[in-house]
């Protein structure tokens, strides 16, 4: 395998161009590709006798060896050939020059300087990168490094010395990649890029890509966004066009630049319509003058200027042309002086490079407008390509003029030079001074000042359309990308793409969980018993008392036995409701009693007991207050509105309040309790969610098992006490896969609903990626296999043991894979870090999959924080967390809550055990009916 500089220099500028050097490919055409080698061939020759002339030059034949080359007598060779072995191939050059340094003193050897011949006025690195591949080459062959070389280049025969050395580690990995490449036998990835347009291999390359619909055919996208957008597995226009989704622009970004969407440039050319984002605004204050400019940039040398004044059939063409130099200040006053004859002229063209001109000719020459400022042209022009950018969508592969000039119907002449064979075509008249080549550029220029004519006319015909919101009166098919709705989440079924993950979801349904699969699993559940209707009443002119009792004197204190003495008659009158199975309805009881003082213990007794709390409301009331509030997610404002407006309690708002917090202090013992059990079980399920707590950001966590739920407030979300709070836990811990928890020491079970939610979403936003959805596949069909033994035969680690054999089997195969999809690599990367953690309820009994008890659990938070919006505070949120807590374990233990909370009773399992042994509550008997001590039973007060 032999590199020379050729392949070298293609390399540099395309791997394809290199790789199909190399094999030897016919050129498809290319009139510039082949001007540029003549132009080069032909410098290198007289450069190369001007370097005989000048210095003694000695003969060396070819191939030339080391040893003949160092025992050499001469100062300076012409045309050296060098060749050297590096690894497994062969690196071959031709120097078109070399100097020879003699050595300054015994011991120290001579110096060679290579030199190459560029007949090119400007220098890239390039240029440079292939010298220091001849000093490579030299340097390999001599055993000994080449640290200098020299650059003869120009018109002007400019020498530019190079470090060479400098360059040797990045020429060493070039020719380790080109080794590389040309050791393949098929082509490299096809890729389309600038150097496209002076190749030879122009025409083959750019077939390849329309047929394969190549991302490189969008000349705007990088390499690096290619690689992206690869390894999501997108790898067409096409393709990539599905991924545009229309978003709303923030209000604080709509005065920036929008950012430019290829998806939506992929949409445009699929649809094959032009699509406006926001609205465009030309504005064209003036007399419209089209300017294009043709030159030489290598030279730096303007050769014509292209004025068109006007539109359409009465718009006057001027063309200046200069056959030197000399004559580029000429023609530039000509232009100003046709800008003086036009009133308000305002300079529209397309692209830099006019910018470029008028820059540069105005610092050259200066602005000899008698009626301007120096600067006016700089505010009077108009770039097209500035307005087309990030605000017009052609459903063209570039925004060049000559793509979407054609693409509005303007057609080039045939004898007109495009692009860049109009460099060569002013060569050949430099040389010949031909008519025909003088008349086929200006024809070129003519046109392309026509074509930007063109172009203004369509921006300004589709700047009225999106104005007039009526796109369709114009002759231009176009869409406003504000027209296009977004696809919107939508709750309901899971959808998925990957057929292993149907059904899987409904066998994670709580209920679905709780009625059928504890069941097989031999966990006992309760369900609560269902309760009537409420019946609304209307209010009433008059609230007499219901009832009025006289409580009887006690004879005795019921403490110590001891002699009581009585006191005066007391009227104290109770406000409460009455909850029957068929409705509630206001209940007030007027008590007489006199209290009396135990002369023993000095206790105080006698007083009615149906009284919450340094209140004259009763239980029931407070129950039902909670009730509403907590279970049934109304807001306090509205259920003070309801005691009103049905019960005709005049109270004040904030009452309801206190009688909450009251209530929250009274259970804050149980909701301790449930936690401290949770904490001491052998299942817990947790999880958490964001809150805003007086605008700042703070988290709620929930914690919960098949039976109990409580629920904590925490400032952030770092999870810290976790770690103290869990340090004595021995059981399994069902979470997510946020990381504060991996660091706990516990068995744990990650969720795989929220896995396999994020392996769907991975498939949608990476729809074209096959690595991945294999990948997903492969989970899917091991998931779908374990879920229906689930749904046979429960949560039992003897049924569900079978599939850890294909588990293993699933991890071996994902060992042995290497993906190139960024995707795909991200999902084996956390596979394999919780390998641990995602299939533990296959060897242990009653542990789910999923963490739903915990979600479950929390989205009753969800809906009263939807409700609130906001407006909690630290300790409301704590104390509202404590009645919540009450309320999701009753519910889990299948206890009514109302019930619970009129029983007075503060243990949950108590009251569960006792209402299963009981066969009816009495709630529906009237408290008058019964003797005192009866009324506290039957009325719910303790």
């Amino acid at each position: 395998m032999q590199i020379t500089p050729e392949l070298f220099h293609a390399y540099l500028k395309c791997p394809t161009k290199c790789w199909l050097r190399a094999k030897a490919e016919p050129p498809s055409g290319n009139p510039y590709a082949d001007w540029v080698k003549t132009q080069t061939d032909a410098y290198r020759t007289n450069e190369t006798a001007k370097f005989a002339t000048a210095e003694p030059v000695g003969e060396l034949l070819a191939p030339v060896m080391g040893e003949t080359l160092k025992a050499a007598k001469w100062q300076s060779a012409a045309n050296v050939p060098v060749l050297a072995q590096m690894d497994s191939f062969t690196l071959e050059s031709e120097l078109h020059a070399v100097e020879r340094i003699p050595s300054e003193g015994r011991g120290k050897a001579a110096q060679f300087v290579p030199i190459r011949f560029i007949s090119r006025n400007k220098l890239t690195t390039d240029d440079k990168l292939l010298l220091a591949f001849d000093a490579f080459v030299l340097s390999e062959m001599l055993g000994r490094p080449v640290s200098l070389g020299k650059i003869i280049h120009g018109d002007d025969h400019a020498t530019l010395k190079v470090k060479t050395s400098a360059m040797a580690g990045e020429v060493r990995k070039r020719l380790e990649k080109i080794a590389a490449l040309l050791a393949i036998a098929a082509p490299p990835d096809l890729v389309l890029n600038r150097h496209c347009a002076e190749c030879e291999f122009r025409d083959r390359c750019r077939k390849i890509a329309v047929e394969k619909d190549d991302l490189s055919l969008l000349a705007g996208m990088s390499a690096k966004e290619r690689q992206k957008l690869r390894s999501k597995g997108v790898f067409t226009v096409t393709q990539l066009s599905y991924t545009f989704r229309p978003r709303r622009r923030p209000k604080r970004q709509r005065d920036k630049r929008e950012k430019y969407h290829h998806a939506l440039k992929a949409l445009a050319i699929r649809e094959k319509k032009i699509h406006i984002v926001g609205s465009p605004e030309l504005k064209i204050e003036g007399t419209p003058v089209y300017l294009d400019v043709e030159g030489l940039p290598d030279r730096d040398f303007y050769y014509l200027i292209g004025v068109r004044i006007g539109n359409g059939e009465t718009a006057i063409q001027h063309s200046l042309w200069a056959d030197t130099v000399e004559d580029e200040g000429k023609i530039w006053r000509e232009f100003l002086a046709i800008l003086e004859t036009v009133e308000k002229p305002v300079l529209i063209h397309y692209g830099s490079y006019e910018t470029e001109f008028l820059k540069a000719l105005n610092a050259r020459y200066g602005n000899q407008r008698a009626c301007q400022p120096d600067d006016a042209m700089e505010l009077n022009t108009i770039n097209l390509v500035s307005e087309l950018l990030d605000t017009i969508y052609f459903p063209t592969f570039s925004n060049a003029l000559k793509d979407i000039g054609a693409w509005l119907g303007f057609a080039w002449s045939d004898a007109s030079p495009l692009g860049l064979d109009s460099i060569a075509c002013r060569d050949e008249w430099e040389r010949t001074c031909e008519v025909r080549m003088k008349e086929r550029l200006i024809g070129y220029n003519t046109e392309d000042c026509q074509a930007a004519e063109v172009v203004t006319g369509a921006l300004l015909r589709l700047q009225v359309s999106v104005q007039s919101n009526d796109a369709g009166s114009q002759p231009i098919d176009a869409v406003a990308v504000q027209s296009l709705k977004p696809p919107r989440k939508r709750f309901g079924k899971f959808t998925s793409l990957v057929e292993e993950f149907d059904g899987i979801t409904e066998a994670a349904w709580w209920n679905y969980q709780r009625d059928r699969i504890y069941l097989r699993s031999r966990t006992r559940t309760k369900h609560a018993e269902p309760s009537g209707d409420s019946e609304v009443l209307g209010p009433r002119k008059t609230y007499p008392p219901n009832k009025v009792v006289k409580l009887p004197v006690p004879t005795s204190c019921p403490f110590c036995g001891g002699e009581c003495i009585p006191r005066s008659y007391k009227r104290r009158t109770l406000q409460d409701l009455h909850i029957g199975k068929s409705g509630v309805k206001r209940w007030v009881v007027t008590y007489k009693f006199r209290s009396c003082l135990c002369s023993g213990c000095q206790k105080r007794f006698g007083l009615p007991d149906g009284f919450w709390p340094q209140s004259k409301f009763g239980r029931n009331l407070v129950a039902y207050l909670i009730f509403v509030s907590i279970e049934l997610q109304t807001p306090l404002w509205t259920v003070w509105k309801m005691m009103v407006r049905f019960f005709g309690y005049e109270m004040p708002a904030g009452t309801l309040y206190a009688l909450r917090n009251s209530a929250a202090e009274y259970y804050q013992g149980t909701s301790e309790r449930i936690l401290r059990s949770l904490v001491s079980g052998n299942l817990l399920h947790v999880d958490e969610t964001q809150v805003s707590v007086e605008g700042k950001s703070a988290y709620v966590w929930v914690f919960a098992n098949l039976e109990q739920v409580a629920f904590m407030y925490a400032e952030s979300r770092d999870g810290c006490f976790l770690q103290e709070m869990l340090k004595d836990f021995k059981g399994v811990l069902v979470t997510d896969f946020y990381g504060a928890y991996d660091s706990l020491p516990c068995p744990q079970q990650k969720c795989l609903i929220h896995l396999m939610r994020d392996l769907n979403d991975a498939v949608l936003c990476n729809p074209y990626d096959e690595e991945l959805k294999k990948l997903v596949r492969e989970f899917g069909r091991i998931l779908k296999a374990i879920v229906e033994t689930v749904h046979r035969r429960g949560l039992q680690a003897r049924y569900l043991r079978k599939h850890v054999k294909f588990v293993t089997r699933f991890y071996k195969t994902l060992a042995t894979q290497s993906y190139q999809s960024e995707a795909a690599l991200k999902f084996k990367q956390r596979f394999e870090k919780n390998r641990s953690k995602l299939f533990t309820f296959l060897t242990l009994d009653g542990i789910p999959w999923h963490n739903n008890n915990a979600e479950h659990a929390i989205k009753a938070f969800a809906k009263h924080r939807d409700i609130v919006r906001g407006s909690f505070t630290p300790k409301t949120i704590q104390r509202h967390l404590v009645l919540l807590s009450i309320c999701q374990t009753c519910k889990y233990l299948g206890v009514d809550f109302l019930d619970f909370l009129r029983s007075g009773e503060k243990d949950i399992h108590a009251f569960a055990e006792s209402r299963h042994r009981r066969k009816r509550t009495p709630q529906n008997l009237t408290p008058t009916s019964l003797p005192t001590k009866a009324i506290s039973e039957a009325s719910g007060h303790p």
